[in-house]
């Protein structure tokens, strides 16, 4: 420990540096429950690429494993620090660098907050698209290492599809640039795309070049009322089918949004089985609004309200911006899935959810992004009463397997960390899982980087 805090002063300012024990567990871990955290020998807070290159070096010669953290506001696990490591927040490299109008692009620090990029872009009339729910907090370097989505990806589709470059300092303390700054580009593999969901385990995301589109016209909103989950995915499929491109098409089910309504007196019927949420930034928004309204009311919806204006398109999804915190309000703690499914099998997935629900006697609220299939059910349970907190984790992995028996996927945008470690392997399969551990092999050949996510 003092070897490694004297190597480690030798390149850094001393308010980089934080050793005391509170403050340290502070930063040991996400927001993922279930998923264990150890305590860190040291919280480093660099602002400069120089810095992460020492501290890579540094951990390199001394061994010592590196946890890179953003804003820990992940849910599996990701950021969670391990006995002894370095804790690597990249919080203060938290500059935009360079905007850029006719290049489309932004170059930013690791540490720049979602929102806050997405305000200085649109002051040029650009807008970066991914959005996540927790865009205020996040930052682009934690949305980078997790492929985060959001509600907007149904239309603009996720993180990944933005990141043109990135540079990234690699376990020995190298400076990798990867990637290109142009439109186009397809010289050599993929490097960028690589590390775009790696959770920190490849290397440490130091700058990124993001792609920006021009920023769309204001969006109009509508809510459909359905007596099943069934029939609001149905009118999901239909909407799809017809080739209509919602910027948001999202659902909730009758449990969140029963949670919304104890919560913020939303006024939604207690008759509401499933609540469908679409919007379009069209140019003729109203008429793309009127045509899948009558698709919603084909499909069964019992009732179909469309906004007439942007207010009252933002009253409209305030209830699913809501959805969340609702359901964190059921019960003292929450697991929140992120399973993806083929837009066909929505349907399958609601029913199985509220299945798995009932044979573990839990409120287990679903609210999904349908628009691309990615479904969030939100396990509530009581965290001091260990049967629930079991059978709350029980459910959840039954969960997971439904996902993939249905044609999809563990994670749509949160990614494994530790909480999915055992099921990625099952998702993979031996082949792939080999070939992965290969490549993290290649560029972490110590396993120095967020050891123990991921595989």
């Amino acid at each position: 420990m003092d070897d490694l805090l004297a190597r480690l002063r030798t390149g850094l300012p001393a308010d980089a540096l934080i050793t005391d024990p509170d403050i340290t567990r502070s930063y040991a871990n996400d927001m993922a429950s279930f998923c264990p955290a150890g305590d860190p020998a040291v919280v480093v807070l660099p602002r400069t690429v120089e810095q992460v290159q020492h501290v890579m070096r540094t951990a390199t010669a001394l061994r010592t494993p590196v946890v890179p953290q953003g804003a820990r506001t992940g849910l599996s696990g990701a950021a969670n620090a391990s006995d002894g490591c370095i804790v690597l927040s990249l919080t203060k490299m938290d500059r935009i660098l360079e905007i850029n109008p006719v290049d489309r692009i932004a170059v930013v620090e690791p540490g720049v907050i979602n929102a806050t990029l997405s305000r200085a872009v649109a002051e040029v009339g650009l807008a970066y698209p991914p959005d996540p729910s927790s865009w205020e907090m996040c930052t682009i370097g934690g949305n980078i290492g997790t492929a985060s989505g959001g509600l907007c990806c149904v239309k603009y589709g996720v993180t990944a599809e933005y990141v043109l470059g990135l540079d990234v300092v690699l376990a020995d303390g190298r400076l990798l640039t990867t990637g290109r700054r142009t439109a186009k580009g397809v010289a050599g593999y993929d490097l960028t795309r690589l590390f775009v969901g790696s959770e920190g385990s490849l290397g440490i995301v130091v700058q990124a070049v993001l792609a920006l589109k021009p920023e769309p016209p204001q969006q109009l909103a509508l809510a459909a009322e359905f007596g099943s989950a069934a029939a609001a995915c149905e009118a999901v499929c239909r909407i799809m089918e017809r080739g209509h491109t919602p910027s948001l098409l999202e659902i909730m089910d009758r449990t969140t949004v029963r949670a919304v309504n104890a919560m913020a007196n939303m006024g939604l019927p207690d008759s509401t089985e499933a609540l469908l949420l679409a919007a379009f930034d069209t140019p003729e928004p109203a008429a793309d609004l009127a045509a899948v309204g009558e698709l919603c009311t084909a499909a069964g919806a019992t009732q179909v309200v469309p906004a007439d204006d942007a207010a009252e398109s933002e009253l409209l999804l305030q209830a699913r911006r809501l959805a969340l915190p609702a359901l964190e309000a059921v019960k003292s703690a929450t697991m929140i899935d992120d399973v993806c499914v083929p837009r066909s099998r929505l349907g399958a997935l609601f029913e199985g959810t509220a299945a798995i629900a009932e044979k573990y006697d839990l409120t287990i609220g679903v609210c999904a992004h349908a628009g691309d299939g990615n479904t969030h059910p939100v396990v509530c349970f009581d965290q001091a009463d260990p049967d629930e907190s079991r059978r709350a984790r029980q459910s959840f992995d039954e969960i997971m397997g439904l996902g993939l028996e249905l044609g999809g996927t563990i994670t749509g945008e949160h990614g494994v960390g530790t909480l999915k470690k055992e099921w990625l392997s099952r998702e993979l399969g031996p082949v792939g899982l080999e070939l992965q551990r290969n490549i993290k092999r290649t560029f972490d050949p110590l396993g120095l980087l967020n050891p123990g996510k991921l595989f």
